[in-house]
This record gives structure tokens, sequence and C-alpha cells, in this order.
């Protein structure tokens, strides 16, 4: 008998990979998986020291965060993004001029254990893929290439992989820095945010030929040196919110019926007294609806926001520290109780509890300890 639980042992160990380096704990049916992105080597801004994409537990009553396993050893998957009902990842393998041709982006199966299973890779048709984001069917996907203004389009098979559907190159490419884009509520419009020119480019989405097509508003200019990074939108869809990393604020715009985007107000990510650089990150909504966080690398902090539901329009709540350097990616968990911020140059993510009344964070212990953590991704 002896023998034969341990054979039993070992054959799964052998055969979930995830368990087998993670800890052999009982298993509780709310847990939930967090992948998180890396970097892997370094590079002018970061000396990547992790291996791949991790895959954590996290506890959503108590918050704690757990280590399980490498789910995939590959290059750079610097963004990370899981699929429509959690069945499959993609991963850039952001990749400079000095490294290939081109960035690639990285198809795997979720696994039973959470461990993935490769199913191929596409170039993205550009350098330095930092973004990935999914269209409201969970049919295409989308990658934003940091060099060479090249925004691609993926249509996604049954089997979860990927075949290019678009490649689409912005105006003024050379200087182009396209850094995100975001699908609209009713899936109908597509916003690219163009760190390089200051500008959200602005399409239609045919979901049916999974293309960008022109719009009538081409772009809305932002402020000369504002760099805009990443967007979110409002809960209600009639507001849009751009954080901008190069003059760390962020933007709030109405989206009208027809797509068109009127910039309502810039508001400061930083307090006033802060003087030092610092470059903006990552921007998300509770799930309330009710408040806004962005990230600041530099001031190293969480800036949280009040939303108007009437206006749209922000006010501050707080400035909160993060306990490492760097933050970049960070995620509020399903329900919005927790959110973790990933400190790249520390190796670290800061869990905070959110108070679903103001919106304020309260840190959590311990800090946890990861390498070159730059996002987070949790399976919906």
């Amino acid at each position: 008998m002896r023998n034969t639980i341990l054979v039993g042992l070992l054959s799964l160990l052998v055969f979930n990979p995830c368990l087998a380096q993670g800890d052999l704990v009982q298993k509780k049916d709310s847990i939930n998986k967090i992948y998180v992105g890396t970097y892997t080597k370094k590079e002018g801004h970061v000396d990547g020291k992790a291996q791949g994409i991790y895959l954590l537990n996290q506890d959503p009553d108590t918050g704690d965060l757990n280590f399980v396993c490498t789910a995939a050893q590959m290059t750079n998957p610097s963004f990370v993004k899981v699929g429509k009902m959690g069945k499959y990842l993609y991963a850039v393998s952001e990749l400079g001029p000095n490294d290939a041709e081109s960035g690639f982006v990285h198809s795997f199966e979720i696994l039973e254990d959470g461990s993935l299973k490769n199913i191929g890779k596409l170039s993205t048709g550009g350098l330095a893929p930092c973004h990935i984001s999914i269209d409201r069917s969970g049919k295409y996907a989308f990658v934003s290439n940091y060099l060479g203004g090249v925004v691609m389009v993926y249509k996604i098979g049954a089997d979860g992989s990927l075949e290019e559907s678009q490649e689409l190159k912005l105006e003024d490419s050379n200087s182009s820095h396209a850094h995100s884009v975001k699908i609209s509520g009713d899936n109908r419009y597509a916003y690219i945010a163009d760190l390089g020119n200051d500008k959200i480019w602005i399409y239609h989405f045919d979901v049916m030929e999974g293309k960008l097509k022109s719009h009538d508003q081409k772009f809305v200019k932002l402020k000369d040196g504002a760099g805009p990074r990443h967007l979110s939108f409002a809960k209600n869809g009639s507001f849009a919110y751009s954080v901008n990393e190069l003059n760390s604020t962020v933007s709030t715009f109405q989206i009208k019926k027809d797509g068109s985007l009127d910039h309502l107000q810039d508001i400061t990510a930083l307090p006033d007294n802060y003087k030092h650089s610092n470059s903006a990150a990552d921007i998300h909504i509770h799930p309330s609806g009710k408040f806004l966080y962005t990230s600041n690398r530099g001031h190293n902090s969480i800036a949280i926001f009040g939303i108007n539901p009437d206006t749209g329009k922000l006010s501050n709540i707080d400035f909160v520290p993060i306990a490492g350097k760097t933050p970049r990616n960070f995620a509020i968990s399903p329900y919005g109780k927790y959110l973790y911020a990933a400190s790249q140059d520390t190796g670290n993510i800061t869990t905070y509890k959110i108070n679903e009344e103001t919106g304020k964070l309260k840190p959590q212990e311990p800090v946890f300890q990861i390498k070159t953590p730059v996002c987070l991704e949790f399976v919906k």
C-alpha cells in the first residue's frame, strides 16, 4: 500500500509540472490564479532576472499570495493576457533591435494545474511589443509594438491559436510608440494610445472582418509631452481615462455615441509637493465604478481618484506608498477586495486591502518576493 501511494504521488509530480514545483497543499475551490509577466534579461531600462511567466495562487479571503511554479519559460514576457473564459493565455516576447527582426506573441493553453501548454507564436510585425488586449467577443487579440508604429490584429481560433488578421501602421510611425489598444464596451471602436505622438488614435472595429477602419475623428491630441500609455473606461461606458506616462497626469474624455472623444479634464497623478522625476504606468477602475487607480514609477506610489458618476471627472483621494521601486502593472482582484502592485526593480508585489466605501488602500503583510515582476493577470 505504501509503495502504491508513493508511485501515485510521483506520477502526480511528473504529469503536473506546476504542482511539482509548488507546495503540496490542500486545494481550495475559491483560490484564484494570477499569472505574472516578467523581464528575463538585462535591458536598458531594467535588469531582468526572471525565468518567464510565473503562476501564483491568491486566497480571496485573506489576500495572501503563494508561489506555484514557473508556468512557461520564455524571453521577456512583459505583458500577459488571459482570453475569454480563462482557457488560454497570450504573452508578448518583448524583443528589441539587438534581439530579433521583430517581437513575438505566444499562445498557451491553460491546463488544469495552471501550467501553460505552448500552442504557437507569431511575429508582432514590430519591435518591443508591450501590450495585449482582447475584444469583447473574445475572438480577436490586439498587440501594440512600442517601436515601429505597428498594431497587429489576430483572430483567435477555437483552439486558442492566433492567425494574423491585420497589420496596421500608424501615421507618423517613425515617432510613434503604440503602447496599448482599448476596445469600447459595445465592441465597435478601438482606441490606440500613442505615447510618442501624444495622440489617442480612434478606429472603427469591424468584428465581422476583424479589421480596424478609419474614423471621422482620426485622433484626439493630448498636451505635448503627455505620453498616453494605457486607457480605462468608466463602468457606464460614457467616459474614458488615459494615464499619461511622461507628464504623470490622467486625462478624462467623454465617449460620444459615434465613438469620438471630447477632452474634459487633465489631473495630476502626483502630490503637489513632489518635484522629482516620475513616469506614470498603469490604470484601473474598481469594479464598483467609483474609484480609479494609477501607478507611479519614481514617486513609487498608487494614486487614488474618485469618479464623479455624472460628469466623469476625477478628484484626488490619496497617494499610497509602494513597498518597492518602479511599480508598473497592478491588478485588482475579482470583486474588488484587494489590489496588487508589481515592483520590477525590487522584485516584489505589494498587497493592499481596498476600503470599498472610500477607495483607500491599506497595505498588507508580508510583501511578496518574486523576480522582476511587471504584469499581473488574474484568471477570471
